[in-house]
């Protein structure tokens, strides 16, 4: 619920200011970058497992494991709840960047689990991950990026089996 301002005078620039009493509608901003960071070692198998769960992403090679770039960044939260189901025996983090906000969550088996400081996570993270959540570098510039966008399910599965009998 929001309250106005009481004003005293007629001249009181905050005369008619709505302020809400909860501030979480403030944070309704759609993000302006995703990425959903996975342990997967080939950005080839994730990018197939991102078209087996409908979600568009460059799947980017990275020193860290795969990093899933979410074309619509504001399906952040769905696409790691689908890359995360298809993924559930693995961990995988949602960045998101807002503005000047990043925040970070951990998902599990489809579920988010916990949140976690967005310091922590991008600390000991590879300057390419920073550079892709910051807008720096984009991940078609990345050599080896892999997209799941125009992936054929067949293909999809083409793609998982190979790797698999590879190894």
């Amino acid at each position: 619920m929001s309250g106005a301002v009481p004003s005293g005078a007629d001249d009181d620039p905050l005369a008619g200011l709505e302020i809400p009493d909860d501030l979480s509608e403030l944070d309704d901003e759609v993000p302006s970058v995703a990425l959903v960071v996975t342990p997967v070692a080939d950005p080839a198998p994730l990018a197939a497992t991102c078209a087996l769960a409908k979600v568009d992403v460059d799947a980017v090679p990275s020193d860290v494991g795969a990093i899933a770039v979410l074309r619509d960044p504001g399906a952040g939260e769905q696409g790691a709840a689908a890359i995360s189901e298809l993924l559930r025996a693995v961990p995988v983090v949602l960045l998101e960047r807002r503005e000047e906000q990043v925040s970070a969550t951990h998902w599990v088996a489809g579920e988010r689990t916990r949140d976690l400081p967005p310091g922590l996570v991008l600390s000991d993270a590879p300057q390419l991950l920073e550079d892709l959540l910051l807008g720096g570098l984009r991940a078609a510039d990345v050599p080896g990026t892999v997209t799941s966008v125009g992936m054929t399910r067949w293909r999809a599965l083409r793609t998982l089996a190979g790797r698999r009998s590879r190894d």
